[in-house]
């Protein structure tokens, strides 16, 4: 490590324009490809993704996607089908059909446009897929002359808007134009509202300037690093090392994307989690790299040493997080596994940035990275002895004095926390969670009070036969349908396909996101089809917005022992290499999961119970998504174990210097408390801020994420762990004989001077093995022979 530091500095201009050259040119090659993500939730061999195959293969005209206009009409405004007002709508569809980019427009008022080479265009509703156009006679959702677009109410009315492209290859300027014309016939109209829903009319609600949410992060974490260091060059390095490292893992993601799935929200994620870390780990090293300016050292000695001793500390906390992050792959869904990827290429890129580019901007800095106030106290005294004391320093004190009723009190805190957690509901949030203010979820709660909750989310049950007798089965399967409790209607059975395939849209009496269409699907797949398949070669599946969310819930929530088990066992397996411990491994464990829990427990609070989401501006309470468990469960197990390996490292230091354990838990905790708030508060200040992304499921992570980390540094790592240190005492650092013969000895390094000093030799080598570093005093001297002179070498039975 101290070699590659000493490469860095005396080649820093070279280090620079490498990094540089790098983010230009990964950018650019992401520009000129275009991205390419995709939220292809499908996993094979369930019922949803076997209704998708079918569709796509035997009924192609009904597996795309559309968006879906709605038109209200007010109290004392008429009803939709007054001539005003069908005038009005069906000149702005007609207008609509012949915008480039629309494929076809199927509205109540009659045919407005050509429907494909398939026939006639099927409305598969804003949110699902599912003939909705077909319910006006068998589900009495309208006249029959309306094709059941029109509400019964004769108030509300829709029309289905075919796109040429998939919505994700949609560009934002097609949509507007077709939102911007619809809404052209409400102009001058009393009483007549027109909205917009859809995968497409996503596109268009922005809730701010782009990058916004990462512009507010970076400020505040500004403010904190100025506050912590005094010097505005020492600010920035942090900041320009995480934005340069987590910059270019964006762009790479885009191209990676052309490789494996990676979903829409990876390079947002990436960036939540590279902007945090990255800070942070540049500010461990910026930290130390300071205290050696201040003992003396020149500013090569002092950057060497720095990248020898927390740069270790770094690699090691960012190994466990990428380590954590592809976790993820044994789960085996491709979904998570471009996630999994993404995040940890973002890690991976901004510790490398911390020990390359970070020692050449040191060294470009110069003394610099210290106030000038510092400076000139240096220049009067020579150098500063390290001292522990202010506020941390009377907190470990405090804490070793309280260790039981502290350490109750943080524990009661946790476990109020996680009291949420039990209620966790995992399902799909869609347009219906959106803000008020946008027209998607306008044109959601407009569908929903004109045709009911279930409405949004249609069931589409297809059925794959062979044979009159089972074509039989099926058209008699619609009318079983309706008598079951929770369909509110029931399309008549369509034998399309060839004959051998049928489709039947069932519309639930629940909105989408609820337990009860859940459940309704759980019935229908156990009870309801096996008795209509039974003696025949009939197969029918159930797809849908629901359907296919819970299957691949499902498949998650069967998996994630075994993810939680790979990877708590590692973080275990690491801490036992590190620390030589049987005790600290296990405490870690426990308060990663305590972290977890607690953490989700403010993401169901806030998401799924709404307390507060309307006022943040994230939209209604709804369920947890899916994927969010697994995905935040291995990010917040490796940060977890940054604090665990900042904190504990400088404990064992000191542990192996004195044998005395409440000194080691008291050293520690004074010495690392300050540089863990600080990283803790910016963290959270840059985890919180991607609130205002716009973007619900980023929200989810930036408040869990934010929660998790506040919680992991104030209650646990500052006042839960070191009180159980304290009460637990020399069975901390306990580890069988023959175990300790077993195990590979590796080094980390924390806050503590004295292992940086001996690591770093007569030209900064570090040392590979041996004996362990023993801190002694040190000379107050600027002299590199001082800065040798300050350790011991001794072993360490």
């Amino acid at each position: 490590m101290a070699a590659l530091a000493r490469w860095c500095l005396r080649r820093r201009a070279i280090v620079v324009v490498l990094w540089l050259a790098a983010f230009a040119g990964v950018a650019a090659a992401a520009a000129v490809t275009g991205s390419a993500y995709s939220n292809d939730y499908d996993i094979p061999g369930t019922d949803s993704s076997k209704v998708s195959a079918l569709m796509e293969r035997r009924l192609p005209d009904r597996a795309g996607d559309s968006d879906t206009v709605v038109w209200h009409t007010a109290d004392g405004a008429g009803t939709v089908r007054a001539p005003g007002v069908e005038r009005r709508m069906t000149a702005a569809l007609r207008q609509v059909a012949d915008l480039p980019g629309v494929a076809s427009v199927t509205g109540p008022y009659g045919a407005v446009s050509a429907t494909g080479p398939y026939g006639a265009v099927s409305a598969t509703g804003p949110y699902g897929a599912g003939d909705t156009g077909r319910l006006g006679e068998s589900g009495g959702l309208g006249e029959a002359g309306d094709n059941g677009r029109v509400s019964a109410d004769g108030h509300t009315a829709y029309a289905s808007i075919v796109f040429r492209k998939p919505a994700a290859d949609l560009g934002e300027a097609e949509v507007r134009r077709v939102l911007d014309t619809v809404r052209t016939a409400a102009a001058g109209a009393k009483g007549l509202q027109v909205e917009m829903g859809g995968a497409g009319a996503g596109l268009t609600e922005r809730t701010g300037p782009a990058h916004l949410s990462e512009a507010i992060g970076v400020g505040v974490a500004a403010v904190v690093l100025f506050l912590a260091f005094g010097s505005l060059a020492a600010t920035l390095l942090p900041i320009a090392t995480a934005l340069i490292g987590v910059g270019t893992a964006y762009a790479a993601i885009g191209l990676l994307g052309h490789a494996m799935t990676i979903a829409d929200f990876a390079p947002m994620l990436g960036m939540l989690i590279g902007l945090g870390v990255g800070i942070d780990y540049a500010l461990f090293i910026v930290t130390r790299h300071r205290k050696g300016l201040r003992r003396g050292l020149s500013v090569e000695q002092a950057a060497q040493r720095a990248v020898a001793t927390s740069g270790r500390a770094v690699v090691f906390a960012g190994a466990t997080v990428c380590l954590a992050l592809l976790g993820m792959l044994v789960l085996r869904l491709s979904f998570l596994n471009g996630v999994a990827v993404a995040a940890a290429l973002t890690v991976a890129l901004t510790v490398a940035a911390s020990l390359t580019l970070l020692p050449a901007l040191l060294g470009l800095i110069g003394m610099r990275a210290l106030s000038r106030r510092e400076r000139v106290r240096l220049a009067e005294r020579g150098s500063e002895a390290a001292a522990s004391q202010g506020l941390c320093a009377r907190w470990a004190l405090y804490v070793e004095r309280r260790p039981k009723l502290l350490g109750a009190v943080a524990a009661a805190l946790i476990a109020v926390l996680a009291l949420p957690t039990f209620s966790l509901h995992l399902g799909t949030s869609d347009q219906g969670n959106g803000s008020s203010a946008s027209t998607t979820r306008r044109a959601y709660d407009l569908l929903a009070e004109g045709f009911g909750p279930g409405f949004n989310g249609p069931l589409t049950l297809i059925g794959s036969m062979d044979g009159a007798d089972d074509r039989m089965a099926f058209t008699q399967l619609s009318e079983t349908l309706r008598t079951i409790h929770g369909v509110a209607s029931v399309s008549a059975a369509d034998l399309g396909g060839g004959g051998d395939t049928g489709v039947i849209t069932v519309v639930p009496t629940t909105a989408p996101q609820s337990r009860d269409t859940s459940d309704l699907v759980g019935r229908l797949r156990s009870e309801v089809l096996p008795r209509a398949e039974e003696g025949s070669s009939l197969r029918v599946y159930v797809g849908g917005l629901t359907a296919g969310y819970d299957d691949f819930a499902a498949v998650i929530v069967s998996k994630l022992p075994l993810f939680v088990g790979v990877v708590v066992a590692l973080g275990c397996v690491l801490l036992l290499l590190a620390f030589r411990s049987i005790g600290i491994p296990i405490k870690a464990a426990v308060m990663n999961v305590a972290a977890v829990a607690s953490s989700f427990g403010v993401v169901v609070a806030i998401f799924q119970w709404g307390w507060g989401s309307e006022l943040l501006g994230l939209g209604r309470a709804g369920p947890i998504e899916p994927f969010l468990p697994v995905i935040m469960v291995s990010v917040l197990f490796g940060l977890s174990m940054d604090y665990q390996v900042f904190l504990v490292s400088r404990m064992y230091e000191e542990w192996r210097r004195t044998r005395d354990n409440r000194t080691a838990v008291r050293v520690g905790l004074a010495e690392t408390g300050r540089v863990i708030n600080s990283a803790a508060v910016i963290m959270i200040a840059v985890f919180s801020a991607f609130v205002l992304s716009g973007d619900r499921i980023i929200a989810m992570f930036g408040i869990g994420l934010a929660a998790a980390v506040a919680l992991d540094a104030f209650v646990l790592r500052t006042l839960l762990v070191p009180a159980l240190m304290h009460l637990l005492g020399g069975a901390n650092w306990w580890l069988p004989g023959w175990l300790e013969r077993l195990l590979p000895r590796i080094s980390i390094e924390s806050e503590g001077e004295g292992a940086g000093d001996a690591e770093v030799g007569a030209e900064g080598e570090g040392a590979a093995s041996g004996p362990v570093a023993v801190p002694v005093p040190l000379p107050e001297q600027p002299s590199e022979g001082a800065a040798r002179a300050g350790t011991a070498r001794s072993p360490v039975p």
